[in-house]
């Protein structure tokens, strides 16, 4: 059966998620079902790169299905957005991959932007895609305090308490705070993350902002590997997942 990579974007509001719940609609729901229609009746499993929580959003998630036909990569795509009908997902690309190549296990990198609208006056246009902060933030007690964050760190006080992951030591390649007009923009960028470990990230860098932690504080959340040193869990509309890496890419 030929395996298909397709680079997906969606937008997380009104999903309980990437994985299928009995909850509610799902990410992963709606695309195997669309697929079905290319296999004749037939739901083939969908397997993701990162498992995006409810209400995450993805720029460039990644996933990859075996069809039990062959198809050209961009009819695939048009077939499946086709199948997709109103839902908020599109794909952007498909690619035939090899039978070992693994969406989640053959990913090198994950990268995830955060946006927090900092200003006064409630996002209209922006709504449901940033995390609205009424008051001014420090961006430069930010950068310091993230700049402890960067490299190889037990990441226990980041992480969420449902976490699966087997190990709280993960290297963070990239933590980069910028402006553009009234938003600040987190990336993040490593291997793998934690359960919430960008979301909690950002819930602490604000109190960083907002004067209530010291950036010097962080190499003390770090060692008292407990969540409730850190601060809150950023909400979910901010977080998208923007890339995924591999070597090759299979999109290029």
């Amino acid at each position: 059966m030929p395996r298909y990579a397709l680079l997906i974007e969606y937008d997380g509001a009104g999903f309980v998620g990437w994985q299928r719940q009995a909850t509610g609609p799902s990410v992963q729901q709606a695309m195997e079902e669309a697929a079905a229609s290319l296999a004749g009746g037939a739901v083939p499993e969908i397997i993701a790169a990162g498992r995006t929580d409810a209400g995450v959003h993805a720029e460039g998630q990644v996933a990859h299905l075996d069809l039990d036909r062959t198809l050209e990569p961009d009819r695939l795509a048009e077939a499946l957005n086709f199948h997709l009908g109103q839902a908020r997902i599109a794909v952007r690309a498909a690619a035939r991959v090899p039978d070992a190549f693994h969406a989640r296990f053959s990913a090198k990198g994950r990268a995830y932007r955060y946006a927090i609208l900092n200003r006064r006056a409630r996002p209209a246009l922006a709504s449901g895609r940033v995390w609205h902060v009424k008051h001014a933030l420090d961006l430069d007690a930010m950068r310091d305090a993230a700049r402890h964050l960067i490299g190889r760190h037990d990441f226990t006080s980041f992480r969420a308490a449902a976490c699966q992951a087997a190990s709280a030591v993960k290297t963070l390649d990239r933590l980069e705070i910028l402006r553009e007009g009234e938003t600040i923009l987190v990336i993040a960028e490593a291997r793998s993350f934690l359960h919430h470990q960008v979301r909690n990230i950002v819930g602490t860098l604000k109190l960083v902002g907002e004067g209530r932690l010291s950036p010097d504080d962080m190499p003390r959340i770090l060692a008292a590997r407990d969540r409730s040193a850190a601060g809150p869990t950023a909400p979910a509309e901010g977080l998208t997942l923007t890339a995924i890496r591999y070597d090759p890419d299979p999109f290029a």
